[in-house]
Order: C-alpha cells, then structure tokens, then sequence
C-alpha cells in the first residue's frame, strides 16, 4: 500500500481506505497485515492536507470518519474470525463461514484471489 503526498498539499492514497459503499457492500476487503493496515488508517485520521483522494472512494477535504469507518469494519470482521475459529477449521471451512454470515457468494476467481495468498503465506 502506498500514497503520495504532492507539493500543492493533495494526498493520493490508492488503495488505503474504501468508500462506505464499497464495504457495506463487500463487507471483506483483501488486506495482507491487518496490523500495519489499522496503523495507516489510524494515521491518516490525524493527517492535515487540502485533499485526499483515495482510488476507492470519492475525493474529501476529511477522511478522518472514512478511516474510522474502514477500522471498524476490520475489527468487526477480526472479531467474526476469532468467533468462527473456537473450534478447529480448516481455511476453506473459515471462509466459508465467513461469507454465509455476511450472505456473500465467490465465483471460481475471486476464490483463487482469495485462497491463492494464503496457501503462500501458509508456506513461508
């Protein structure tokens, strides 16, 4: 994940935070450390520019709500995880739990975006 900040005080931030729409509707977003993500949204909700434009979302003068919004959401989903993992399952039981708590669907290649990461970070 990465932003630029320009000389005339305007903050690209690509892929740091989504829109309400986009999480309301997706509810899981792909995120490879949960905790550097949560410390970038918590920095972003102090950081002082004349405007944020991020790639998922519309361009505002305050993000700081947005930010807030997008952490919510990955503590809302971090506590579903631990929820679903009291007993031993294995990736594709926890996933699929997962989307039927959020009445979600995956077709074949949103799967193997999913799934393919993991196997590897799996692997070391």
């Amino acid at each position: 994940m990465v932003g630029f900040r320009t000389p005339d005080d305007v903050a690209y931030l690509a892929d740091c935070l989504s829109s309400r729409e986009t999480l309301d509707k997706y509810q899981i977003g792909f995120i490879y450390n949960a905790a550097a993500y949560l410390n970038t949204l918590e920095m972003m909700k102090s950081l002082q520019t004349k405007m944020f434009v991020p790639a998922h979302a519309a361009a505002a003068e305050d993000i700081a709500d947005l930010a807030q919004y997008n952490i919510d959401k990955v503590l809302e989903i971090a506590d579903k995880i631990t929820g679903i993992c009291q007993e031993p399952l294995c990736f594709e039981a926890i996933l699929q739990k997962l989307f039927i708590g959020y009445g979600l669907v995956m077709d074949f290649k949103q799967y193997v975006l999913v799934a393919a990461p993991s196997a590897l970070i799996w692997r070391g």
